[in-house]
C-alpha cells in the first residue's frame, strides 16, 4: 500500500532541519505541498533546496517567522495560506529541550518554554481550524516527547509543557472529530537531530559521533537511535488516505525507551 497526500498542504513549524525537515520531505514525497516555518533564513533555504530536489512536483514555501509571539504565528500561517492557498495539515514540531534542577528554572524560562511549544500550537490551530471545519477535512499533528507522559526529575520545564500539550491534543480531537479534524501526538524518544549532534559537539571526551550514537542507544530497548525517516512515516500514516479512523492519541515513537504505553 502506497500512502498518499493527494495535495494536501501541511504547515510544520521548526521545518528547516530535523524531525520537522524529515517530516516535509516525506510529505512532499507522499503528493502534498509543504509550508515550512523556522527563524533561520539560510537553514530554509537550504531546507527548501532539498525538498524541492526530493520532490519536484511538490510546492514548498520557506517562511522565517518567531512563532514564539502572536504576531509570529500570525505572519507565518498567512503567508502559508497566500503562497499555497489553504493549510490542510497542522505540524506543531518546534521547540528544544529546556530543562533543569526545578528550582534553578526562572520564570523568563517557564514563560518562553510555554510560548512556543504550547501558545504556539494553540495559536496555529487556533488559525487553522475554521478552513479545516469548512472543509470537513483537517489533520494537526503535536510533536511532544515521552516525557510528557512519564515526567523526569530536573524535566522541566519541558516536561509541563508537553503534558500540557498531550492534553492539548485531547481537547481538540474531542472536538474536531464530528468535524474530521484529526488530532494526534507524536512522542519524541531519542532520535537523531541537529539538538544531539549539538550535544555530542559539547561532550568533551572526543569520541566519534558514531560512538556516542551507540552508547546513547544502549538503554533504549531496541539498541538503536531513532531516524528522522522513521518519525516522519508514521507522520504521513497519519495524515494519509488511510489513517482516517486515529485521532486522539498520543503515540510514543522511542524504540520501547518510555516506562509507560
Amino acid at each position: 500500500m502506497q500512502l498518499t497526500l493527494d495535495g494536501r498542504v501541511a504547515l510544520i513549524t521548526g521545518g528547516s532541519k530535523g524531525l520537522g525537515l524529515a517530516m516535509a520531505r516525506a510529505f512532499a514525497e507522499a503528493g502534498g505541498h509543504v509550508a515550512i516555518v523556522a527563524r533561520g533564513q539560510e537553514a530554509l533555504a537550504q531546507a527548501e533546496a532539498e525538498i524541492r530536489a526530493a520532490a519536484p512536483a511538490a510546492k514548498v514555501a520557506a517562511i522565517a517567522a518567531d512563532i514564539a509571539t502572536a504576531e509570529g504565528c500570525n505572519a507565518a500561517f498567512a503567508a502559508a495560506e497566500q503562497a499555497l492557498g489553504q493549510v490542510d495539515i497542522l505540524v506543531n514540531n518546534a521547540g528544544t529541550s529546556q530543562r533543569g534542577p526545578f528550582p534553578s528554572v526562572s520564570d523568563e524560562l517557564w514563560q518562553n518554554d510555554l510560548d512556543l511549544k504550547l501558545f504556539a500550537a494553540i495559536r496555529l490551530a487556533r488559525l487553522a481550524w475554521p478552513g479545516m471545519q469548512a472543509r470537513r477535512w483537517g489533520r494537526i499533528i503535536n510533536v511532544l516527547n515521552i516525557g510528557a507522559k512519564a515526567p523526569p526529575a530536573e524535566g522541566a520545564p519541558t516536561a509541563v509543557t508537553r503534558a500540557a500539550g498531550m492534553a492539548l491534543t485531547k481537547v481538540q480531537a474531542n472536538e474536531g472529530a464530528k468535524h474530521n479534524i484529526l488530532v494526534n501526538a507524536m512522542l519524541v524518544g531519542i532520535i537523531e537531530s541537529d539538538q544531539w549532534v549539538r550535544r555530542h559537539a559539547a561532550d568533551k571526551r572526543n569520541i566519534t559521533w558514531e560512538e556516542w550514537k551507540e552508547e546513547m542507544g544502549k538503554p533504549v530497548p531496541v539498541g538503536r537511535l531513532g531516524k528522522p525517516e522513521e518519525f516522519a512515516g508514521l507522520a504521513v500514516y497519519l495524515c494519509s488516505q488511510v489513517g482516517g479512523y486515529v485521532t486522539g492519541t498520543a503515540i510514543n515513537v522511542d524504540g520501547g525507551r518510555s516506562p509507560v504505553v
